[in-house]
């Protein structure tokens, strides 16, 4: 099927997702009607709270968690930073833990929160190493354990090259030393199971808007019994973990895209991984001296990474942006970074073979067609970038 030259084929899930109608649907008449403030006492602050009671009950059925257990942020970040910084400086002021233990191939809110509280507020870090795959071993995880540690913190699965991690594994050795755990779940949410009792998890972070709900809101699921130092201080907001207005429409929108993705998860993980599959297929087949990257298993079901030789990421986005094609060489929130990623360093690669990246994310949109679209276009564009290239010299 020939593509008009305007109309973009989106494959850049990871970086963020178009909001699902039904979701926009549901969180209207929070804007006009249904305006009140859920800390008020009178009917429209009554019947705000109740949505966000509803909302909050929503998810705590998908994390099978208690509703009381669930918090709602301003999005993936919030929920990360809230959950190594309240924990962090909660075990450090009662019991004098210092000591984090996390990997090499975090998110940046995960990472970057970790370096501060190292440079500026007495922390230690352990990173644990990944392998070629970026997959963490548990092993690792229990020898990394000092007496001092205050927490444990891996995601579930990685941004860059889609690599699903041992969570449940990890989780058993943390809980066996009562050591909180939190996963970062931003890319895990709406695909992979968040039942937070299967995964030993004691903390959990996700964002909307990469399950099809709005940017701007996400939750931090904290287990009971889980001690947590508040990082905004106000109002006794989320049972005063998080002060500040409880945004009801955006949780209503949350709650309904995380509902809808788990309601129609199997049917569109088989869809989405197949045109996986024969995407990475076509790649490697067709492309010389190409290759995947991350787990070539335990991967999450919508995500293509590649490495190619002699050229850089930048460099093929342009082009296959130029051909109305939407796709990514790492995280999107470093896309305008000329270093290679860390989460590929941290993996073995050379920084040569690391410039070469590109992630190819589907959703519930994409079509074979488009699969067509980008295995007839992107040989193209790398061996017309390798010809231009001083480092390419073909037999």
């Amino acid at each position: 099927m020939d593509r008009p030259s305007k109309r973009t084929v989106y494959l850049d899930h990871a970086a963020t997702t178009p909001v699902d109608p039904r979701v926009v649907e549901a969180m209207l008449p929070f804007w006009t009607e249904r305006y009140g403030n859920a800390s008020s006492v009178y009917a429209l602050g009554r019947d705000a709270h109740h949505a966000l009671d509803r909302a909050r009950q929503t998810v705590a059925d998908i994390l099978n968690c208690d509703p009381k257990e669930v918090i709602f942020t301003s999005c993936g970040t919030e929920s990360d930073n809230l959950a190594l910084r309240g924990v962090a400086f909660d075990r450090q002021r009662r019991i004098g833990k210092n000591h984090i233990i996390t990997s090499p191939i975090e998110h940046h809110a995960i990472s970057h929160t970790v370096e501060q509280l190292v440079d500026h507020f007495g922390f230690e870090a352990t990173y644990v190493p990944v392998d070629r795959y970026g997959w963490v071993d548990p092993a690792d995880v229990l020898e990394a354990i000092r007496p001092e540690t205050a927490l444990i913190s891996i995601m579930y699965a990685n941004n860059e090259v889609g690599t699903i991690e041992p969570i449940a594994e990890i989780g058993e050795i943390a809980r066996a030393h009562k050591i909180p755990f939190h996963t970062d779940a931003v890319q895990a949410g709406g695909t992979l199971s968040l039942d937070v009792k299967a995964l030993n998890v004691d903390l959990l972070s996700l964002s909307a808007h990469k399950f099809y709900g709005p940017k701007g809101v996400g939750v931090l699921y904290v287990r009971r019994g889980v001690s947590l130092l508040p990082m905004q201080t106000g109002g006794s907001h989320e049972r005063n973990r998080r002060a500040g207005t409880e945004n009801v429409a955006y949780a209503t929108g949350l709650a309904t895209a995380l509902r809808l993705a788990y309601e129609e998860a199997d049917a569109a993980n088989a869809r989405i991984t197949s045109m996986r599959d024969r995407l990475i297929a076509g790649v490697l087949d067709r492309i010389p001296d190409s290759q995947l990257s991350g787990h070539p298993h335990q991967r999450l079901p919508n995500s293509a990474s590649f490495l190619f030789k002699y050229i850089e990421g930048e460099s093929i986005l342009l082009n296959l942006d130029q051909a109305g094609i939407a796709a990514s060489s790492g995280s999107a929130c470093t896309s305008g970074s000329l270093e290679p990623s860390h989460v590929l360093m941290a993996m073995g690669f050379p920084h040569e073979i690391a410039h070469g990246s590109l992630r190819l994310t589907l959703g519930k949109d994409n079509v074979a067609e488009d699969v067509d679209y980008v295995l007839g276009i992107l040989p193209e564009i790398v061996e017309k970038l390798r010809r231009m290239s001083p480092l390419y010299n073909p037999a």
